[in-house]
Formats: C-alpha cells, structure tokens, sequence
C-alpha cells in the first residue's frame, strides 16, 4: 500500500514538472512578436546582435539588441548599469554578443519599441542550441 501511495504522488509530482516545462516553452515567444505583447510578462528570445551603452541619458543603462540591431532594433533588453554591477557580478556585455537568449519579464514599450528591463541575472538565460 505504502509503495503504491509513493509511486502515485510520484507520478503526480512529475505530471506537474512536464506540464510546467511545456507551459513555459509554449510562453516563448520572438523578438519580432514582442510588440504584440507589450503588457505581459513572458520570455522573449532571440540574437543578440548589438549591444549600446547609454551613459549620456538619465541613467547609465545597457541595451542588448535581438535580431536586429539599433538604430531599426525591433526588441531590446535594458539593463541599468548600477543593477548590472550588483546584481550581475564581473558583469561583462560580451557574454551575451552573437549569443541566442532568452529573457523574461514584464514587456514595456519605450519611444514604441518594445523592451524588457532585466534587474536580475536569472532573468537573462543563455540558449545551449541553435534559436530557431
């Protein structure tokens, strides 16, 4: 009786962890979709393909660019500067250049370009294969 109990919540505790990992992958949407959800939080992947620094703005802030680079970027993840030293440790930009990540959080719209602000590294995760 003991080992059915276990293996049922077993089975229940897996079910869980499938439906989960789908659920998230079926939340991924592109860099050229992001502008259709602006408003929702969700994970955008892409290339990055440029990385800009603005320190002459209010802030010093960090824009790594998806798919297609600034001044026509379509998606870009901001990072300010002072949470990119706290809170992203040796925090160094190439780690991202010509990489395919995803990152997730909540979709704004700045000058009408979509965008997520990443305070937190976790938010930002390197794909291991090709994005497609």
């Amino acid at each position: 009786m003991r080992r059915a109990a276990i293996t049922l919540v077993t089975l229940f505790l897996t079910s869980i962890v499938v439906a989960a990992s789908q659920t998230s992958r079926e939340k991924q949407i592109t860099a050229a979709e992001a502008k259709d959800h602006v408003g929702e939080r969700t994970t955008v992947c892409g290339k990055v393909v440029g990385i800009r620094y603005a320190a002459s703005s209010r802030g010093r802030k960090i824009f790594l660019d998806l798919d297609v680079p600034f001044p026509k970027h379509i998606f870009s993840i901001l990072i300010w500067l002072d949470t990119a030293r706290s809170q992203f440790g040796n925090y160094d930009t190439n780690t991202y250049n010509d990489k395919n990540v995803c990152v997730t959080g909540l979709i704004k719209s700045y000058k009408e370009h979509p965008e997520i602000i990443a305070s937190r590294q976790e938010q930002i995760k390197i794909e291991a294969e090709a994005y497609k």
